[in-house]
């Protein structure tokens, strides 16, 4: 759609928010945003007045993911004392933005997980940003189901294994972690309401601390400690050693929110919905690939989400405390002196040559005369060209490595490994497994993610 289209049903949505006069300008959509458009702009009401927004909407031809329900949980978490955007408008139903949108204030701030890590304005936040984590949790736990009616609930774990089993694309370090979640499963607790993606990136933040919470769609009914153990994920460290977000210890996050809802949080139940959450992104990598690969939108950054599901297994196995080989960066595959890029008939440059040619130009010309959303795609892609690359000159050795581990335990494939951990039939082998599955990790991260691991 054209922006210029786009400002037109901005402007008919909020006539009646600021005037039939309201003029929207600055419109930009902001990068990222795999599942959901963002766009921010600015409206003149017909007073004068200029108010910065912000709309969240879903992308053509997705189907509706809930922004009313969405924006009963902004309102609701306001009551609770939860700093969260002001709603303007919203459109679940609307004619004239189309299904799933919603209108809500902009608040100055840095979202950029990166920049809050690394920014020197934000460092007096980040001395107290994960103790004030733990108050906003608190905040957001004491809101009543009542309030918010129709948030879905269920069990994680069966819901996680119907997703995995509904895209059929099995994963022994899934499996294993499978198996360590219902051995290991705590008591269950009351439940209440979660936020479902608190994290470094959905925050608001500012030198004084956290201004907005964002990203509420995946709430739903569930343990409270699913929101702290989700905060502590890998994933969301962004490189940094600090396990909270990138930027706290756990001790400052958990301290903060027992004493603000006044209950002490068990620090093994936390770490089992640590490893439920770190096995949650894996499975919705998986879930946001198969968006793309289906059609459904096709995106280049939803196509390299795909290839981060080893950076999650690595993540899983150091969780689960297993024995098992150091990744190599792929330096060392193959025998000394073996060219390992495959040969072809083909005239020069090579397959590889070729990628790396495309890769330097989607890194240097693309992204140096581009900004924002269009710059952050051409990244995406040149990380893909160069993982393509890097597949092509290490995969033959890697494929026969594999088979070659398989065929030790016995099993033809990586779909039959997988149903034998799951039904325990080389339990007496487990170190064995532990040790294939960690090598095949760590050939998939040699090619996907260099040093991941180190």
């Amino acid at each position: 759609m054209a922006q210029g289209d786009l400002s037109e049903q901005l402007g008919a949505a909020l006539a009646p928010v600021f005037g039939a006069g309201v003029v929207v300008g600055e419109l930009a959509r902001a990068p990222g945003g795999a599942s959901r458009e963002t766009w921010t702009f600015t409206a003149q009401a017909s007073d004068g007045t200029r108010h910065p927004l912000v709309l969240r909407r879903d992308p053509a031809g997705s189907p509706p993911s809930g922004l009313r329900l969405e924006g009963a949980l902004l309102l609701a978490a306001h009551r609770a004392g939860v700093p969260v955007p002001e709603i303007v408008v919203v459109g679940d139903d609307d004619a004239v933005l189309g299904a799933g949108s919603l209108i809500m204030q902009f608040i100055e701030g840095e979202t950029i997980p990166r920049r809050i890590l690394r920014d020197e304005a934000l460092a007096p936040a980040r001395a107290e940003l994960a103790a004030q984590c733990g108050r906003v949790l608190a905040a957001i736990h004491r809101i009543a189901p009542v309030e918010v009616p129709g948030l879905p609930g269920g069990d994680p774990v069966e819901q996680l294994r119907a997703v995995v089993d509904r895209l059929g694309h099995p994963h022994p370090a899934f499996e294993l972690a499978f198996r360590w979640l219902g051995d290991n499963r705590p008591p269950r607790s009351a439940q209440g309401v979660v936020h479902g993606d608190f994290r470094n990136g959905n925050l608001i933040v500012g030198p004084d601390g956290i201004r907005a919470v964002l990203d509420w769609e995946l709430a739903h009914l569930g343990d409270p400690l699913e929101d702290l153990g989700w905060l502590c994920v890998k994933a969301w460290r962004f490189g940094s050693d600090l396990p909270v977000g990138g930027f706290g210890p756990v001790d400052q996050l958990v301290d903060a929110y027992e004493d603000a809802a006044g209950t002490t949080v068990d620090r093994a139940a936390l770490r089992w919905w640590v490893v439920l959450g770190t096995l949650r992104w894996g499975v919705i990598c998986m879930v946001q690939t198969a968006t793309h690969l289906t059609g459904m939108l096709r995106s280049v950054e939803l196509a390299a989400i795909g290839r981060r599901v080893c950076e999650v297994e690595w993540d899983l196995l150091e969780l689960l405390e297993g024995v098992f080989p150091a990744a190599g960066d792929g330096a060392e595959t193959g025998a000394p002196g073996d060219d390992p890029r495959p040969t072809s008939f083909h005239d020069a440059p090579s397959a590889i040559e070729l990628l790396d040619a495309v890769g330097e130009f989607l890194t240097g010309d693309v992204m140096a005369g581009t900004e924002g959303r269009l710059r952050f795609h051409a990244r995406v892609a040149a990380n893909v060209v160069a993982m393509v690359g890097r597949e092509l000159t290490l995969g033959p050795r890697q494929v026969s490595d594999h088979a070659e581990r398989l065929a030790r335990l016995g099993v033809a494939d990586e779909a039959e490994l997988a149903a034998a951990i799951r039904t325990g039939r080389l339990d007496a082998r487990a170190t064995e497994v532990f040790g294939v599955v960690g090598a095949t990790v760590a050939d998939k991260l040699a090619v996907a993610h260099p040093g991941y691991h180190r």
